[in-house]
């Protein structure tokens, strides 16, 4: 597997872990070290408790003497595991302090990059994997703290255990190294094939916990009955099974074979171990006692210089990790979110699109091409057209969500590239074709606030957008949960429901700019009409873009625009775009014939 190389050192990466740990959580450095001294401390004593009870025996000292010295090493056992246990349980809550900052902060790096950004496949793979690396106490970001611990264990304990054996001979030390680097390194090769391996685990896991969700899926739960789509899921989730294990089986295989290998290493050097020492005890007299703290020092130190390679490249590993988040939170911005010009304190909002061309990243052609546009303070503006036509990406370079490839988005003739992208935001209210519910309140969900908002305001809101009969009949009113991902009682709302509550939570904003996105799409044409006769009320004082693909409606703007390729085909009022009698008066003709009496479907 080709060697994954960090943007990031491995000192950068945990001056950002103590960064971290300073600000949020200082006590875990403190912490650390104690229980490094800690752990230190209790393989001492276990490594001398046995010879030095076994001395007393050989040199026949009083009962007394024997017993205090049994007593002293339980007693320090005892105090120092406790000691131990204690000081680790608070190390773990200062390391879930800092982890949890972390994700805190990937969160808000996920909720207020820029827009193309979140559709970036590239930044999508960093997200992910920073996403990992947060994702539980053995992740990176938590794991890091118990990495360095045992690491500084393993360092001291090996220092001391050298000067414990320096009288040996070399030769068996030698001996003792070389098989422990060896063994080491074996399942290093193996750990090594099983990170090549590790992108197709995942995506084995990816796929069973998907079918997993779907089958389990509220949403889906309808499709799974009326197409039969258990037997089918079921065939899926057997087939990936049957994949995965027999991935599983090769690891297993190739497992076994390594414990063969280290179980043959062990035994040769225990056994050269033991034949030097009884050498040493039957030649030159070593007491029993010694000959215990020798051979299980010798133990201890194969166990200390394994620890030590394997934290130093469980350290290596993590950096990789920490150095993913860090790329991620540190991911460049095509946007100005910091300084930038102030918005402009004005009576009314003009938005104007000079000579715009837009191409979406990978595309073979462009989606909007050379379009100039004026949409002035006040307005009401419908944009109409096909399918692919360019509507929705116009309106998503009037809200800001992408620059053009060429020309400019002006707000009262500024480039809003100019702004503080988060203040432009600031202006907009908006429905979108694509939303989502958070499972919150119904009263939250419009006001968009946890707590400390309008009540009235929330009521007034849902009742413009038609909602107030449905919310009064639930239990509880706006104080019902939506969605039943977290709650099991909460509500939920038909497609049309949801597309009123969208439009109560873009009215509770009140943004000077008003943004419209097929906000009808799923409702019947009598709840259409409700909301086209409170349109004007609607839109009282601010400049609006109106998107729908029902011609119907648009008799309620001021202006129509109709695109077509990208580009502006035809421009002006309903009744002018009839008199014309191009695309758009084409276009209604074809759907108003459906809505007359007597029509045959």
């Amino acid at each position: 597997m080709k060697k994954e190389k960090s943007a990031y050192s491995l000192s950068q990466n945990l001056r950002f872990m103590l960064r971290y740990a300073c600000r949020y959580a200082r006590r875990v450095l403190v912490l650390a070290a104690l229980l490094s001294a800690l752990q230190i401390a209790a393989n001492l004593v276990q490594l001398f408790i046995a010879p030095e009870i076994l001395r007393r025996v050989e040199t026949a000292a009083p009962l007394r003497e024997l017993l205090g010295t049994i007593g002293t090493f339980t007693a320090a056992l005892w105090a120092i595991s406790w000691l131990t246990r204690y000081v680790d349980a608070n190390t773990l809550c200062g390391g879930i302090e800092v982890r949890s900052a972390i994700v805190m902060d990937i969160n808000e790096k996920a909720c207020t990059t820029s827009y193309p950004n979140t559709l970036d496949p590239a930044v999508m793979k960093l997200k992910e994997k920073a996403d990992d690396a947060t994702g539980s106490n053995q992740e990176a970001t938590e794991a890091i703290w118990r990495t360095l611990t045992s690491l500084t264990t393993n360092v001291g304990c090996f220092v001391i255990y050298l000067i414990l054996l320096k009288d040996l001979d070399p030769f068996l030390m030698l001996v003792v190294l070389a098989t422990t680097v060896l063994g080491f390194f074996l399942h290093r090769q193996v750990q090594r094939w099983r990170d090549s391996r590790w992108e197709q685990k995942a995506k084995y896991h990816k796929r069973m916990n998907y079918i997993l969700n779907k089958a389990h899926s509220i949403e889906l739960a309808k499709d799974i009955r009326i197409f039969g789509l258990a037997d089918w899921i079921r065939q899926i989730q057997d087939s990936t099974l049957t994949l995965y294990s027999a991935f599983i089986e090769r690891e297993h295989l190739v497992d076994l074979a390594v414990s063969a290998a280290d179980v043959a290493l062990s035994l040769a050097r225990n056994g050269i171990a033991y034949f030097y020492l009884l050498r040493m005890a039957l030649g030159e007299g070593l007491p029993a006692s010694q000959f215990l703290l020798y051979f299980g020092a010798v133990s201890g130190f194969t166990a200390w210089v394994t620890g030590i390679l394997d934290k130093c490249f469980e350290l290596h590993r993590f950096s990789l990790d920490i150095g993913r988040v860090q790329q991620y939170l540190n991911l460049s911005e095509p946007f100005r979110f910091e300084g930038g010009r102030p918005i402009p304190n004005a009576q009314g909002w003009e938005l104007r699109l000079e000579r715009v061309t837009f191409r979406y990243p990978g595309a073979e052609k462009d989606t909007i091409r050379g379009l100039d546009l004026t949409i002035h303070p006040g307005e009401k503006l419908a944009i109409v057209g096909l399918n692919g036509a360019g509507k929705t990406t116009l309106v998503k370079l009037l809200c800001g969500f992408y620059d053009p490839t060429e020309g400019r988005v002006l707000l009262n003739g500024i480039d809003i590239r100019e702004f503080n992208r988060q203040e432009y935001y600031a202006l907009f209210s908006a429905v979108f074709q694509e939303y989502s519910l958070l499972a919150v309140t119904v009263a939250q969900s419009v006001a968009q606030q946890v707590d400390g908002f309008d009540r009235e305001r929330v009521a007034d809101c849902l009742d413009k957008a038609g909602l107030t009969k449905a919310v009064g009949e639930l239990s509880m009113g706006v104080d019902a949960h939506v969605g039943r991902q977290v709650y099991l009682d909460g509500v939920l709302f038909s497609g049309g429901q949801t597309q009123r509550l969208m439009l109560a939570r873009a009215l509770y904003k009140d943004g000077p700019l008003l943004i419209l996105d097929e906000p009808t799409a799923a409702l019947d044409p009598l709840a259409e009409n409700d909301i086209y006769m409170k349109y004007n009320e609607m839109t009282r004082g601010k400049t609006s873009v109106f998107i729908s693909h029902r011609l119907a409606s648009t008799r309620f703007c001021d202006r129509i625009v109709f695109l077509r390729d990208g580009m502006i085909a035809e421009e002006g009022t309903h009744e002018t775009l009839l008199r014309q009698g191009g695309g758009y008066a084409e276009l209604f003709e074809v759907q108003s014939r459906y809505y007359r009496e007597g029509r045959d479907f």
